[in-house]
């Protein structure tokens, strides 16, 4: 049963933003106002489509007492009651606490695990399959940093995705992605299982993120290309010690005022998800049974090349379409997650 009370609550704020929006408000606040608008005018729409749908019920089940309507009544009530159900999932649905961050872009760190160059190669697949997903999305997808081998497999890469609902979708992607192949540099034609770890942070914004200078401790150098190579001949790199933390941030691009943007925006978004990471730790005794929480050291899924299949472990999806899915084609397993996710917040708010 659903909370008339909070439906009307939500509804009153609605109409207070209408209404807001409508009269003179200074450029500050017309911002904030309208994000909160169009973020529940969705929501209002949904439940006031439902609160129709009980008045058009209320009204055929008084014409039963009306012996000339009475037929028409029984007639038409089935229909509406069996709509009635999927109206109240669609408000419940709506009606879950989101996430902040979702509607923000995203940095996706990918660096390899066990497995040595197969590793590397394989964190290499990866990013190609995430980028053709952003392509297929109409995301930007931007590397911000990317430190190669000499077979061309990832050390570590850092890219930013901007796009609607990017974080909403990707942070899903979170923790050890296992993969089952005969490698390239296999002769004799086994199956190794290597690994990489992949990492999807909200981006952070300035106001939420408060760097005192003082715990910086700010280094150039010379950056150098793939493998070592393509040596940069001025020291433009960038690399930043984050004292309290001990977290460190390279940034090697040509530009080195460009570089120290890049590598405080990547280290003020991971002081940001370390926040994050903390409330979520304090909020659930059992985070790592949480899909998305992001949990890197949680093994996550495996992709089986042999057998064409990938299989998600914390949601048994198994699905036989690897070679798509290496493409990019990651919708039906993310929608599967996302709707996983919801049922347990639906289960808890039941509970």
């Amino acid at each position: 049963m659903i909370a008339s009370d909070k439906i009307e609550q939500l509804i009153d704020r609605f109409q207070f933003l209408e209404a807001k929006m409508s009269g003179d408000i200074d450029g500050g606040d017309i911002a904030a106002l309208a994000k909160e608008y169009s973020d529940l005018k969705p929501v209002v729409d949904t439940v006031q489509s439902y609160k129709s749908l009980l008045a058009e019920i209320s009204d055929t089940e008084a014409m039963l007492r009306d012996p000339e309507m009475r037929a028409l009544a029984e007639a038409e009530l089935p229909d509406l009651r069996s709509r009635l159900e999927t109206a109240e999932e669609e408000v419940q649905l709506a009606l879950l606490p989101k996430d902040a961050a979702d509607a923000r872009p995203a940095l996706l760190e990918i660096r390899p695990g066990t497995g040595g160059d197969e590793a590397a190669l394989f964190a290499g697949d990866l990013l190609r399959m995430y980028q053709r997903y952003a392509e297929a999305h109409g995301w930007k997808f931007e590397i911000l940093e990317q430190s190669l081998t000499e077979l061309g497999g990832i050390k570590e890469v850092v890219a930013r995705v901007a796009g609607d609902g990017v974080f909403a979708k990707l942070k899903y992607e979170s923790g050890v992605h296992r993969v089952q192949r005969v490698p390239e540099t296999e002769s004799g034609g086994r199956i190794h299982t290597s690994a990489a770890t992949v990492a999807v942070m909200p981006e952070a914004q300035d106001v939420e993120i408060d760097i005192n200078p003082n715990d910086l401790r700010i280094d150039t150098m010379r950056a150098s290309g793939s493998g070592g190579q393509h040596v940069n001949t001025t020291d433009s790199a960038v690399r930043i010690l984050h004292i309290p933390t001990g977290l460190i941030v390279v940034s090697s691009e040509k530009s080195q005022h460009r570089n120290r943007e890049i590598a405080m925006q990547v280290l003020k978004t991971r002081l940001f998800d370390m926040e994050r990471q903390k409330a979520d730790d304090e909020r659930s005794a059992d985070r790592k049974a949480q899909v998305g929480s992001g949990d890197r050291s949680e093994r996550i899924r495996t992709y089986n090349f042999p057998q064409g299949r990938m299989t998600d472990h914390r949601i048994n999806l198994t699905l036989y379409s690897l070679g798509q899915i290496m493409q990019g084609d990651l919708d039906e397993v993310i929608n599967a997650l996302q709707s996983d996710a919801q049922a347990t917040l639906l289960a808890e708010m039941g509970a």
